[in-house]
Parts: C-alpha cells; sequence; structure tokens
C-alpha cells in the first residue's frame, strides 16, 4: 500500500500499488480526490470534474 496526504482534511489516504493516475478516491472526510502521477511521486487534489446531470 502506498500513501499520500489529503489536501482538504490533512490525514493520509492509503492507495493500492496499482494505482494510476487521473484515479477517483473517495475520501472519509468526504471529498472526491484525483490521483496526480509526478516521476515517482504521489499526490492528491481535489476532484474537479462535471458531476451527474441526468439531463436535468
Amino acid at each position: 500500500m502506498r500513501k499520500a496526504r489529503c489536501p482538504i482534511c490533512g490525514f493520509d489516504v492509503e492507495l493500492d500499488d496499482n494505482v494510476v493516475e487521473g484515479e477517483l478516491i473517495d475520501h472519509d472526510c468526504g471529498v472526491t480526490l484525483e490521483v496526480v502521477v509526478e516521476g515517482d511521486n504521489l499526490s492528491l487534489k481535489p476532484f474537479e470534474g462535471v458531476g451527474e446531470d441526468w439531463g436535468e
């Protein structure tokens, strides 16, 4: 397991060893985080994608 720090609450987030760039993680603090890979380093950033609209 690999670890990265949540940019919102500051707690560690456990990640699988095979995590990939752009993978989305739902953290315990309620935020969805996106995995960012820079060389051998992993970091997390809040996901800023478009939510589901369901045609409304």
